[in-house]
């Protein structure tokens, strides 16, 4: 199934974007489309926030890393400033994601077909 994205009016896709071309394209009503973009993102986030990665095959992975706590300084008057430990998101693109944007050509399996 090839889903098509020159509808888009501006340069970034969204929420609201993914449902309207679930509803232009493969034909589910707005809400269906709506509901379904919504429970994709509670769903990643709700494994994020548990400490599960989310790994979509082709794109990426998403990670939680910890942070440690480290001095920080602030740049405008030099003053040390601690910085908490904290949890962080991090995305890890695929090597095919990467392939595309860099302009290569990716078979099945992910590997490189051009650029070699």
């Amino acid at each position: 199934m090839q889903i098509s994205f020159e509808s888009l009016e501006t340069p970034a896709l969204t929420k609201a974007h993914l449902a309207d071309l679930l509803f232009e394209q493969i034909g589910l009503n707005k809400r269906e489309s709506k509901d379904m973009v919504d429970a994709f993102f509670d769903l990643m986030v709700d494994n994020l926030i548990a400490g599960d990665d989310v790994k979509i095959s082709g794109f990426g992975n998403f990670q939680i890393r910890t942070k440690a706590a480290r001095p920080g300084r602030n740049p405008r008057t030099g003053e040390l400033i601690p910085i908490d430990a904290r949890r962080v998101a991090t995305f890890h693109a695929s090597h095919k994601l990467k392939a595309l944007i860099q302009g290569d050509a990716v078979d099945d399996e992910g590997v490189e077909t051009v650029g070699r």
